[in-house]
């Protein structure tokens, strides 16, 4: 299919096949597009090299929905990497306080502070790009979306 002007889109619902829908939860994690749940929604599977690691397509390749709704959709996701990195940071709290335990004449909580802190710095390149699959996942729903067509 040969790109589309601006003058030949139309716009069409995208239709789902019959028993062959992808789980919410794996696509949200596999960084799928949420109107099909096939098309990738980066253009590099992987985190590196940082300088790319948020490009996305401007529409999904497989049914060609708009990955950014709408000029500064995306600083919403900010508010979810920050719900993320406080989970992360109770579940290591919980896991760190059942292993070593936190008292108060040592020094565990500053251990537990550097481990976190370490931790979230690790894992906040995936955590971004999560935020984004997530809160695009909050506004389109499943097979509601629209693809290209030039019929």
């Amino acid at each position: 299919m040969e790109p589309l002007t601006n003058k030949e889109e139309k716009r069409v619902v995208y239709e789902v096949p019959d028993g062959d829908k992808p789980g919410l939860l794996a696509s949200v994690f596999h960084m799928k597009c949420p109107n099909c749940r096939r098309g990738d929604m980066f253009i590099n599977k992987s985190l590196f090299p940082l300088n790319h690691l948020l490009d996305m397509p401007k529409r999904c390749p497989v049914c060609g929905q708009k990955m950014e709704l709408e000029p500064g959709f995306y600083y919403g996701t900010g508010y979810v990497s920050y719900g993320l990195s406080v989970g992360t940071t109770f579940i290591v709290a919980i896991i760190f306080g059942l292993t070593y335990g936190f008292d108060w004449r040592d020094y565990s909580i500053f251990y537990f502070l550097g481990i976190d802190i370490g931790l979230l710095i690790l894992l906040q390149p995936y955590f971004m790009r999560l935020s984004r699959a997530i809160y695009l996942y909050l506004f389109v729903k499943y097979g509601k979306g629209a693809r290209l067509s030039s019929q």
